[in-house]
């Protein structure tokens, strides 16, 4: 018998969905979206790896960022198990009042499983 998860799996909606976990500052539900082994590479954070250093870090960024607002201007899938979004953000750092704005570009790859293996962020 042959295995269709790969084939049935939508890279697009999950990371639509992952997206929308992250903006609702939803640390939880992210957490359960990456694979124990996730690497997350940012321009702000570097490489990090593992899931809970990755949510350590998403909580850092949010105690600084509270009130981020992120939009996909278009998401789409690249592969069987990868998907590609561009997007732009606003945001005011706390400790400064500083207004930030970002726009970028994000891969994110799965497991076969549907668990986000890899996330590289670059800003433009």
């Amino acid at each position: 018998m042959t295995d269709t998860r790969v084939f049935s799996f939508d890279p697009k909606a999950a990371l639509i969905a992952y997206h929308a976990a992250v903006e609702a500052q939803d640390f939880a539900t992210t957490a359960a979206m990456f694979h124990p082994d996730i690497a997350y590479e940012s321009p702000g954070v570097g490489t990090v790896t593992g899931r809970d250093a990755v949510i350590d870090s998403f909580r850092a960024y949010f105690a600084e960022h509270p009130d981020q607002t992120a939009v996909d201007d278009r998401v789409e899938r690249v592969a069987p198990l990868a998907a590609h979004a561009d997007w732009r953000l606003t945001a005011t750092k706390r400790s400064t009042g500083e207004r930030i704005e970002r726009a970028g570009e994000e891969a994110v790859f799965f497991d076969e499983d549907g668990l986000i293996v890899r996330v590289i962020v670059a800003d433009r």
